[in-house]
């Protein structure tokens, strides 16, 4: 029986590599598949492929269910026009209540781009022939209504007094059957020589026929068996929001080339290589043969990452690439406690067999909860962050789940095979030497119960160091927060910051100018003042004129309008509170203890503080990426918080006579060399793409590797103790508890027998 078992985990782990060598292949070269490599089957965003995104404020006094239903209609609308522009990867959506983002990626022309999406929806009514009949300003307004006649539904269209005049010539012209038709419907059939052809933005959205002249300030359409309640009041709202759209204001409009995003997503990728090499060869030192197996289930991941991207149509950004490479860490982190309990059953004299199967089931918990944690953070970032905020999150989700399931499964099953091995089975290829000790010391016996106050004074300080930072001088906020503009050139020479300055004094900018390149030919120009693109042309034009340079060589344009920043922040705490709540919930139905929620959640909210510390210490840049790297590092602290309360848990049933400060002390010290082994793999995955990627994607990297000290930091010196204080007084072990119910029952029985002597 166990002789087919393991025939069949042998051709299993056989499939799976000659998958992962096809996968790979396939990804490389294209070879095998129809459309070509991974890399052309992904879809890339602006950073990337460059492109135009704005984000338009609509303008109604409209709340609830009908403001809904405006913002659906202009979001159809807008998406026709991108549509009718040709332009591929667009993407329109709603962000809030009344605010539409549209990203158009590859655009070239970007100020006609936004300029075109901007414009009011343009309604209009031709004659079969092409003759223009009226347009959307003839309209008053447009409902559904029942169809008694036909059943189903019909659209009701109200003209205003223009309009109903210019309507009643029309459908007199079109009844009378002397129109010969040169249009199509929205199918591409000929339309009727008696058809209205209702258009919006140039594209045919119905094309009804006249059955008698209308003289009057309203029609009807409809049709036989009648139209579904969806499409007529789909029709309905197009019409209705041709005649009257909602007033768009640009609040934040970005222009970008592709050659930043190219060379950005090049660099990333090297980097990403370099990081996956270095954790690689860091888990063959620690691991051995572990370590290949960790390998092998690695280089799956990433493989199964971005096909299910490519399969989902998901839009991969440079944030995004900064997610799945952070993902890398996490999913190391799987392996890497399994590997230690499998280590650590060998140490107490199991067989590798037995070590093996002891180990997985005792990791599973662990491995469970603290990527549930990671994943809860990661939604609650999709639901909140903005475009590319998003793209990171759902990379990190993505790479969570995978990490699960690669770390559960497949390396599972090729550790079972190892274990299986007469050769490759024994200790020593599971880092044990042959007597049980393990071949590096990784024993550590610090006592963080004892020094806890010494670490709560640290945390303090830097917090109040801080707070002082802040008061006397407040935060560096980028112009996400603060609002204002951002143009990046190539001058096509090498130019003074002050010349520049002094060309462009007459718009009254106060810029800050800083060289982009080594030979200082191209700048960035920054200021807090909030220019449309209008404005924007009018600054390059004066550039242009004196300098020479090429309209391509505008690398990129930004605008930001200062609301953005209150969203931003507002969104931020909304964020931290839903995690945290989500959070609390999760750890209290796992751990059937409340003192474990409060004190990982006080490790949450010391992260905060002290990564707010640090930023007003050292005057970091906030801006957009600063909310990935908070929630970061919310989910980060949480995970890593999580295995050491697993272990305090579990070494409560099975160590019951130590007393909590020692029982604590010994968890964390079991837990440490994992705790250290996942921050160096995080890190060492994300340092060389810090070093070599853009400055856009750097500014995601900062908050991350803060997390990363910062939230290994909270686990070992601040949660724990924490749950040792709220927990002193009860105990935590089922022997403290029932030592501490007996002493208790003994203090009764002394102090009544003590009353009846006095009675006596």
């Amino acid at each position: 029986m166990n002789s087919k078992k393991t025939g069949r985990r042998k051709v299993f782990a056989v499939l799976i590599v000659l998958l992962l060598i096809a996968s790979w292949i396939v990804s490389f070269t294209g070879v095998g598949s129809k459309f070509g490599n991974l890399g052309k089957q992904l879809k890339y965003g602006l950073d990337i492929n460059g492109g135009v995104y704005v984000l338009l404020e609509a303008d109604s006094k409209e709340t609830g269910a009908e403001l809904t239903a405006i913002m659906n209609q202009t979001k159809s609308v807008l998406e026709n026009r991108v549509n009718a522009m040709g332009i591929s990867e667009a993407q329109v959506s709603i962000e809030g209540t009344n605010r539409l983002r549209v990203e158009m990626p590859g655009v070239e022309n970007a100020e006609e781009a936004i300029e075109q999406i901007g414009r009011t929806a343009q309604l209009q009514f031709f004659l079969a022939d092409g003759t223009l009949a009226l347009t959307g300003e003839g309209i008053s307004d447009s409902q559904i209504a029942t169809d008694s006649n036909n059943g189903g539904y019909k659209i009701t269209i109200d003209f205003t007094n223009e309009g109903s005049n210019l309507f009643a010539d029309a459908t007199e012209k079109a009844y009378s059957g002397a129109v010969t038709p040169t249009m199509t419907d929205e199918e591409g059939n000929l339309v009727a020589n008696t058809a209205i052809v209702i258009a919006l933005d140039d594209e045919v959205i119905s094309a009804p026929t006249v059955h008698e002249k209308i003289n009057s300030r309203s029609c009807e359409i409809t049709r036989p068996n009648g139209f579904s309640e969806t499409e007529a009041s789909q029709l309905s709202a197009l019409i209705r929001g041709g005649a009257l759209p909602a007033n768009l204001t640009e609040i934040n409009s970005s222009v970008q080339t592709a050659t930043i995003g190219a060379n950005a997503l090049k660099l990333s990728v090297k980097a990403g290589a370099i990081g996956l090499g270095l954790v690689m060869v860091l888990m063959v030192i620690a691991y051995g043969m572990l370590g290949v197996v960790a390998d092998l289930a690695l280089l799956l991941y990433i493989q199964l990452v971005l096909w299910i991207m490519a399969a989902m149509g998901s839009v991969l950004t440079l944030p995004g690439i900064a997610g799945i490479i952070l993902s890398i860490g996490m999913a190391v982190d799987s392996n890497v406690i399994i590997f230690t309990r499998i280590r650590e059953e060998i140490q107490k004299g199991k067989s590798v067999r037995v070590a093996v199967d002891m180990g997985y089931h005792a990791a599973l918990g662990t491995v469970v909860d603290s990527q549930t944690t990671t994943l809860v953070a990661a939604f609650v970032l999709y639901i909140f962050g903005t475009t590319s905020v998003k793209g990171f999150a759902l990379t990190l989700m993505i790479g969570t789940v995978m990490s699960v399931i690669t770390a559960v499964f497949i390396t599972q099953l090729f550790v079972n095979l190892l274990a299986e091995s007469e050769k490759l089975g024994t200790n020593r290829m599971f880092g044990v030497n042959e007597d049980g000790t393990p071949r590096f010391s990784w024993k550590f016996n610090l006592h963080f119960i004892e020094n806890r106050k010494k670490f709560y004074a640290l945390s303090l300080a830097v917090i109040l160091i801080g707070a002082g930072f802040f008061a006397f001088r407040g935060f560096n906020y980028g112009i996400d927060f603060t609002g204002g503009t951002m143009m990046q050139i190539e001058m096509g020479q090498e130019v003074d910051i002050d010349d520049v300055k002094a060309t462009i004094a007459e718009y009254d900018l106060n810029p800050t100018i800083v060289y982009a390149s080594g030979n200082n030919s191209q700048i960035i120009i920054r200021t807090i003042k909030d220019l449309k693109s209008d404005d924007r042309q009018a600054v390059v034009d004066t550039l242009q004129a004196k300098y020479g340079f090429e309209d391509s060589d505008v690398l990129a344009s930004e605008e930001f309008g200062p609301t953005v920043g209150k969203d931003l922040r507002n969104n931020a705490i909304k964020s931290i509170l839903i995690a945290a709540l989500c959070m609390l919930i999760y750890i209290r139905f796992r751990f059937k203890n409340w003192q474990y929620g409060l004190a990982a959640i006080a490790g949450l909210g010391h992260d905060v503080l002290v990564t707010l510390a640090i930023y007003a210490i050292f005057r970091i840049t906030i801006n957009n990426p600063f909310i990935a790297g908070i929630l970061t590092v919310v989910g980060y602290s949480i995970n890593d918080t999580i295995v050491v309360f697993d272990r305090i848990r579990e070494n409560s049933k099975f160590f019951k006579r130590k007393q909590a400060m020692e029982l604590i002390d010994t968890s964390i010290n079991q837990t440490l060399s994992r705790t250290m082994m996942t921050s160096l793999t995080t890190l060492l995955s994300m340092v060389p793409l810090f070093i070599m990627a853009s400055s856009e994607l750097r500014s995601f990297l900062v908050p991350l590797m803060i997390g990363v000290f910062v939230g290994t930091y909270s686990s070992l010196f601040l949660c724990s103790p924490v749950f040792y204080e709220l927990t002193k007084k009860e105990g935590i072990s089922k022997y403290e508890d029932n030592k501490a119910k007996a002493d208790k029952q003994r203090k009764k029985s002394a102090k009544r027998k003590d009353d009846e002597g006095i009675r006596l």
